[in-house]
């Protein structure tokens, strides 16, 4: 990428900001409507910016992030002494915590599901004594050998093993389904890339606290629309990722890993999926995971006031 195209880019991208009134504000007008109660939230890693958990909460401050990701190793290797510090931090920065990753994988061989499934109590409690409640992962939307019907089966009976160690820490488990066709049609048997299908396996799981991790990205790849977010309450909604889509590609070869910024091109029509949020009463965080090259590209403080400045852009869409 070019200095000059690297400018121009930032350049718009953080301009975009000041052309909408009232953009990152809490809309207080007493006048009927729901208002917006999600935060927007800074994970360092989704934007490609490098920063210990300490720097992030800096970071999220100073450009005006309302929560952050926690992370689950760091939190439990902390003193008691250590982790009011940052609980401190956290609250002196008017910041809370948004979703933390789950640290569990899951998707491959039993021996490392049950490796990272015997560490999760050390880690939850981590994660529990900081005050954090949500933990997000995402489905593999296809799969080179099991059929739909066995990875069904398997995902259900280890995400119920993961869900209850989850449960007794008083977390909650958000699963996020994969959209595009190029994704899920990417091996042999496709596996759940819609809101539909991953309500089927959140219903044959049977846990109280596991619900959707929602992103406008595959909301709009699997082609789905307000009504099928206004079937979802609160709480059914653990954490929720907000992202634009390229230009002039046409829908069915949308690449999962070419994304654009909230509210850059207007593919995506996010004031009908942030206003379904506001509907529902959706009180999570919500965080930018444009997987952008150009983005990536940038120093840390412009990328991050990109992303920033994107994220206030389209939360304005809600809040006129």
């Amino acid at each position: 990428m070019t200095t000059m195209n690297r400018r121009y880019w930032l350049k718009t991208a953080v301009a975009a900001v000041a052309s909408v009134p009232g953009a990152y504000r809490l809309a207080t007008a007493a006048d009927g409507r729901p208002r917006r109660k999600f935060t927007m939230s800074l994970s360092c890693g989704a934007i490609g910016v490098s920063a210990d958990p300490r720097g992030a909460l800096r970071l999220a401050h100073e450009h005006g992030f309302e929560s952050v990701e926690p992370s689950a190793e760091f939190l439990a290797k902390l003193s008691r002494r250590d982790l009011d510090d940052v609980l401190a931090d956290l609250k002196a920065k008017n910041l809370v915590w948004g979703a933390a990753g789950l640290p569990v994988d899951f998707r491959r061989d039993e021996a490392t599901f049950r490796a990272g499934l015997a560490r999760l109590p050390e880690l939850a409690s981590g994660l529990a004594r900081a005050g954090v409640t949500r933990v997000g992962t995402w489905i593999s939307p296809c799969h080179a050998s099991l059929t739909y019907t066995a990875n069904f089966r398997q995902h259900a009976r280890r995400l119920r093993e993961t869900a209850k160690v989850l449960d007794d820490h008083g977390l909650r488990l958000g699963l996020e389904y994969v959209g595009p066709k190029t994704s899920w049609s990417a091996q042999q048997f496709p596996f759940i890339h819609t809101m539909a299908e991953m309500k089927d396996l959140i219903a044959e799981m049977g846990c109280r606290n596991v619900g959707f991790v929602l992103d406008s990205w595959h909301w709009y790849n699997a082609r789905e629309t307000e009504a099928d977010l206004l079937s979802l309450a609160n709480r059914d909604v653990v954490a929720c990722d907000l992202n634009d889509a390229p230009k002039d590609v046409p829908l069915d070869q949308q690449q999962d890993g070419k994304r654009e910024l909230p509210a850059a091109t207007g593919v995506i029509d996010l004031a009908t999926f942030l206003g379904a949020l506001v509907k529902i009463g959706y009180d999570g965080p919500i965080r930018a995971e444009p997987f952008n090259k150009a983005l990536r590209s940038l120093p840390a403080p412009q990328a991050l006031a990109a992303t920033a400045a994107a994220m206030k852009k389209a939360f304005a869409l809600v809040e006129r």
